[in-house]
Parts: C-alpha cells; sequence; structure tokens
C-alpha cells in the first residue's frame, strides 16, 4: 500500500507544480479523449450484436461461427 502513495504523491506534486501551460494542455489532452472515446463511440459504433439480434442465443453462436470460420486467404 505504501507504493501506491509514494505513485500517487509523486504523480500529485508533479501536476501540482505544473505552471499555466501545462495545465491547459492537460485540460486540451483530456477533452480530445472524452470526445474520442465517449461522442465517437455513441455516433459511429453502435452496438452490432444488439441492433441485429435478439437473443443471447443468437448473440453467442453468430460470434462462434464469425470466430470460428476459416480465413480464405487469396
Amino acid at each position: 500500500m505504501n507504493v501506491f502513495k509514494q505513485v500517487f504523491l509523486f504523480y500529485y506534486e508533479g501536476f501540482r507544480g505544473m505552471t499555466v501551460v501545462g495545465k491547459t494542455l492537460w485540460i486540451i489532452i483530456i477533452i480530445k479523449l472524452i470526445i474520442m472515446f465517449l461522442v465517437l463511440k455513441l455516433f459511429f459504433f453502435p452496438n452490432f450484436l444488439k441492433s441485429n439480434f435478439k437473443t443471447e442465443d443468437e448473440r453467442i453462436n453468430y460470434v462462434t461461427k464469425e470466430l470460428t470460420a476459416p480465413v480464405n486467404i487469396n
């Protein structure tokens, strides 16, 4: 537990001692990550299995078939 506390304090002190420019850049990075992982996922990556299959068994069968199907290499 002591190691986790030391790591936390290391990063806490580092972020606390940053300049205004460094803090601003971290805020921009965090906003961009939120946009990439939350907004883009919601609009561009719908839940394919839930929208195309009604039951859990149908989803399981589809995934199993896709994972175990032979690959054609031409």
